[in-house]
Parts: C-alpha cells; structure tokens; sequence
C-alpha cells in the first residue's frame, strides 16, 4: 500500500539525515519545507552518541558501521513508533542504517529513496560503507552523483538508480547584497576551502601555487596533519567553514579554486555550483563534466596542473575588467542550469512519483 496525500501540493516526508544546521543534508531538508511538504528529520548520528570519541569513531568507520547496528535499531524503533502517516522515506547518506533499519522501515508501506553525494562504491573509504551497500536493493529508488555509480549500483540489485548532479543551496549559499558588507577576515586573492586529505596530494598544488607567487589562503580542516604545514601556516586562514561564514569566504575572494577528489572519482563537486551561485570565481580542474555545465574562459576557469592553475590566477588578478565579467557570467549560468536544491529535490520527487503515481 502506498500513502498518497490529499492535497496534491503537499506530502508528508520523514527524512532521516544529518541535522547539522552547515551540512548539505540540511539543506535538503529545508528544501523539501520550501516546496510545501511536510518534513519530519531524524538525525541517525543520535542512535551512537556517546559512541564517538576519535578511537571508536574510527573502529565503526572502518567496520562499515556494523557493530552499532543494534543501536540503530532501537534508536529507528524508538523514534518512529509514534509516526503514523508517511508518504515517502527520503535516506540522505545512508551509512549508519543496515538492512534490519531499512526492513522496520518497510512497515510504513510507502517508497523508500536513497541519496547518496559520496561514493559508496568507489573504494576509496574501504568498509566505510558495507552496511550501507547491504540496503542498496532494499531502497526503492536511489539517487547517486556519479554516472559510474549507475551501473555499479544495479549490480548491487538496486530497483531504480538515477543519477544527478550536485547541487547548491538557493538560500544557504544566497551571495551578499554588495562586497562591501562581507567582514574583512573572509576577503582574500585567491581562496581554497576544503579539508587536508592524505593521499589528495592538495597541499602539495597550493605549496607550488605559493612557490609561483600566488596569494593563496587556505580555510578547513586537518590541514596542520599535512606533512608539509610549515609551508602553509602562513596562508591557513582557518578551519571548516559553514554559513554565512561559508558565503563570505566565496564571494569574497577574487578568484575561489575548486579541487576534486580523486578517491571518489569527482568529475564535480559542491564546489562546483556552490562557488558561482555564491558569488565566486570557479576556478577548478578541467573535466567534461566542468566543461558541459560552463564555458570555459567565459563563466569558468579551468587548469590541468597546478602550473596552468597559477598562471590562470595570476591573469584574473592583474584583470578587473575580465575577472568580473567570468564571475558574473558564472553566476547567471549556475542558476539556468536547474542544480538548486529545489530544482534537485523536484526531480527525485518526480521520479518517485512517476514511479508510484504518487500525488506529489
């Protein structure tokens, strides 16, 4: 049986993700409220508090999150009891749930959707995500960012799998009214946010970036574990960044480097949509997925190595006048390419609709 809702506008959702007010599974939520729906959140990262000192943390990691399962359970079981009428489970990440979650889930008779913005099937967090990858054919639709995740994800016996793009958030990440306004802290030449990882060789491309005479500043995380931080510290302007915070530091650099991650084989990022909608320069790695959203040279930048991302740099901080008209260009495309949240979160809600002929 399949709940529909009376009023064609609106359904009832609950939707189990992370509620951090700066993550992307928030956003989404939100999203979903600003459509019209009705949306109720549980956060699954409650079922293990207490469970998540850096030791334990990393044990469950690299388990697959299988031993805390039976917490999970009690917690999904807890907190669903008194939830009576659901039109549709919307699972944002998915990692902490195995499938005796999903089967209680199951009890509430309606679609049960994945989206998963990472790469469960890449390999590159090892068993990060074998609880996970135990549900794949338990959900009814599952929403990936990868094409390559299409095919990897049916051999898992996914029953529908669509593939999306990324997406940006048209509230959170709403650019300032002016320059003017953004705090001086968060101005800067040339700006890379995002975190320290081992084998991304990051810190190696900004060093040569520096080594070349560009003024990089850094913000994120992990970045005094790089073996190269004294070569950084002087750049490091802090650690992760989240809301308006977040915007500030985009819209008020001149040029915003984006980066990929080749452990989950990224073609593009948050950052990619991200950047431009809040007012920034993208100035990111060459891919065919860059260069089918934006035209290069016109509403983007795009580099090889880090030799063409500093000579790049070096050119739009010496030219207002063509700096500003990529920026600006950038922005208008961003938001003609229908990767909001709201445009997103419409698209899988159409999918299950034309799935279940649901009244959405």
């Amino acid at each position: 049986m399949i709940h529909t809702s009376t009023d064609n506008m609106s359904i009832n959702i609950l939707y189990i993700g992370d509620d951090n007010p700066f993550s992307t599974s928030y956003h989404r939520a939100s999203a979903l409220k600003r459509l019209g729906h009705s949306v109720i959140s549980l956060n699954p990262k409650n079922a293990v508090r207490g469970l998540e000192g850096p030791i334990i943390s990393k044990l469950h990691f690299h388990t697959g999150y299988k031993l805390i399962q039976r917490n999970v359970r009690a917690w999904l079981l807890y907190n669903i009891e008194n939830i009576n009428k659901v039109d549709l489970i919307w699972i944002n990440g998915g990692e902490l749930l195995g499938k005796e979650c999903i089967q209680i889930l199951k009890r509430k008779e309606c679609p049960i959707i994945l989206y998963n913005n990472d790469d469960p099937t890449g390999g590159r967090d090892g068993s990060r995500f074998n609880s996970l990858l135990d549900t794949i054919s338990d959900y009814d639709l599952c929403v990936v960012m990868r094409e390559i995740n299409v095919p990897e994800y049916k051999s898992l016996g996914a029953k529908k799998v669509i593939s999306l793009t990324m997406s940006y958030d048209e509230v959170a990440h709403q650019p300032f009214e002016s320059y003017e306004v953004i705090p001086a802290q968060f101005r800067s030449e040339v700006a890379f946010i995002g975190t320290w990882m081992r084998h991304e060789k990051r810190d190696k491309f900004l060093i040569e970036l520096l080594r070349q005479g560009v003024p990089v500043s850094i913000w994120g995380s992990r970045w005094q574990k790089s073996p190269y931080w004294n070569l950084l510290k002087d750049n490091y302007r802090g650690g992760a960044l989240g809301g308006r915070d977040y915007v500030a530091a985009i819209q008020g650099s001149k040029v915003c480097i984006g980066m990929l991650s080749k452990g989950n084989r990224d073609l593009h990022t948050q950052r990619t949509l991200e950047v431009p909608y809040a007012g920034g320069l993208l100035c990111a790695e060459r891919t065919t997925e860059h260069q089918n959203m934006y035209v290069e040279g016109l509403e983007a930048v795009f580099w090889s190595d880090a030799n063409e991302c500093a000579m790049l740099c070096k050119k739009l901080l010496a030219n207002n006048k063509l700096r500003e008209s990529i920026r600006f260009a950038g922005m208008k495309k961003v938001r003609a390419l229908g990767v909001g949240n709201e445009d997103v979160c419409r698209k899988i809600l159409n999918a299950v609709q034309t799935t279940y002929q649901m009244a959405l």
